[in-house]
């Protein structure tokens, strides 16, 4: 049976369905909960990944020290929007009288869902897949994908709607007859 769930959350469509799912299993095993957040510049909704260039300082220190400070005003936007999720679902799982904590990293998402699952001793990781495939997981990597292969636990994902429907068109593209 579980007791410790973790759960990555991010601001992807499916976040709110793979919480649900969460609370739902948490409700049912008396599990308690691990919200966790990985600050990342490939999530859906970070700012620019690239921040400015020292080297504009030579051309304008005044547009250099704009660029900057908006640029960390993105970050800082970015986390308190990361954080204010990870309160809003720990709040309704302790409203609904499932335990639960959470945390926010700067970090690779992959790896850190990993490390957290080992020192936190979950049970599951319960976490949502976007569907990526061929060329776009080889590219973009799958976070889901590594945790598969380096987490200490079981691990369950919840499929995206999108990519449920991606499978069901190659399916039907499968078996169209030629």
């Amino acid at each position: 049976m579980f007791h410790k769930i973790l759960v990555p959350m991010d601001r992807s469509a499916i976040s709110q369905q793979v919480f649900d799912e969460a609370l739902s299993l948490a409700k049912a095993t008396g599990a308690s909960l691990f919200l966790l957040h990985v600050l990342s510049a490939e999530e859906e909704g970070s700012p620019d990944t690239v921040m400015p260039s020292p080297s504009l300082i030579s051309y304008s220190q005044d547009l250099y020290e704009e660029l900057l400070t908006n640029y960390q005003k993105r970050w800082k936007a970015f986390e308190e929007e990361g954080l204010e999720l990870l309160r809003s679902h720990t709040s309704q799982a302790t409203a609904a009288g499932v335990s639960a904590e959470f945390t926010q990293l700067r970090a690779s998402p992959s790896r850190e869902i990993c490390n957290l699952a080992d020192t936190w001793q979950a049970d599951l990781i319960l976490m949502g897949r976007r569907g990526r495939s061929g060329l776009s997981e080889l590219f973009l990597g799958s976070v889901s994908n590594y945790v598969f292969h380096h987490a200490p636990c079981s691990v369950l994902t919840v499929q995206s709607p999108a990519s449920k429907k991606i499978q069901s068109l190659q399916t039907e593209q499968a078996e169209l007859p030629t």
